[in-house]
């Protein structure tokens, strides 16, 4: 039997504030603006990792599996770009509100209310997609351990997450929560704030090598983010697995 890796408290409170996925003024605004560089990161690696010649649908062909899928806000587009996605998250609500925009956005996405841990489905995929979500598990090294099955030998997984930093601290909790009203206070717990060592030591015990490590970094003079050497606050890696 495998250990939960589910954080009750952490769906519960997304699960409260899930209507609002796909309001790009509303709670999740600050994903909204997230979200392009995102796309492009995760686009672009996967181009040259499998080796596609980009055209209109580069992705056409790559399995991927989005981990806490929340929403939808990254398997949309992905689906967009041509690669066959499945989306799964621990919320009902949350896969609930995912699937009724998917029916505005006539793409095919298998969405399930799952974790890692039980999730029955037998295909392994190209890629799998854990962003934003080691930081509101219960359990992270069993979560890589669980997620790190569904991925196919060379394929890659992409975590971006939060760095246990004092200047994560004082700008993603203080700044983004309590001064800016960026997040709904609690959105985030420092405790729960990842070390890119730490993250690296559990990939690696359950084989995953790092490829790659960029940090993300907010502009508010152009209002957008971008990839910066800065990883102290947010940042993303991508892993192979061997």
């Amino acid at each position: 039997m495998s250990n939960n890796t589910i954080n009750k408290e952490e769906v519960e409170k997304f699960s409260k504030i899930a209507d609002e996925w796909w309001n790009p003024n509303g709670k999740f605004k600050p994903l909204h603006r997230f979200n392009p560089i995102r796309i492009e990161y995760i686009k672009n690696n996967i181009i040259k990792d499998f080796k596609i010649s980009s055209n209109h649908k580069p992705l056409k062909g790559i399995s991927i599996l989005d981990i806490g899928c929340g929403g939808g806000l990254l398997s949309e587009p992905l689906s967009r770009l041509g690669a066959d996605v499945v989306g799964i998250d621990a919320s009902k609500k949350n896969i609930e509100i995912a699937k009724h925009h998917l029916k505005k956005s006539n793409l095919n996405i298998q969405y399930y209310c799952a974790s890692p841990e039980n999730l029955s489905y037998k295909k392994k995929f190209d890629v799998i997609l854990n962003m934003e979500i080691v930081e509101h598990v219960e359990d992270i090294p069993e979560f890589i351990n669980q997620s790190v099955k569904f991925l196919k030998v060379n394929g890659v997984m992409f975590i971006a997450t939060l760095n246990q930093t004092l200047k994560s601290y004082i700008f993603a909790i203080i700044g983004a929560e309590y001064i800016l009203r960026w997040l709904p206070i609690g959105t985030h717990d420092w405790n729960k704030f990842v070390k890119p060592e730490k993250l690296e030591n559990i990939c690696n015990k359950n084989s995953l090598e790092l490829k790659k490590i960029d940090g993300v970094k907010f502009n508010p003079l152009l209002n957008k983010w971008k990839l910066s050497s800065d990883k102290s606050i947010n940042y993303i890696t991508k892993y192979k697995k061997n």
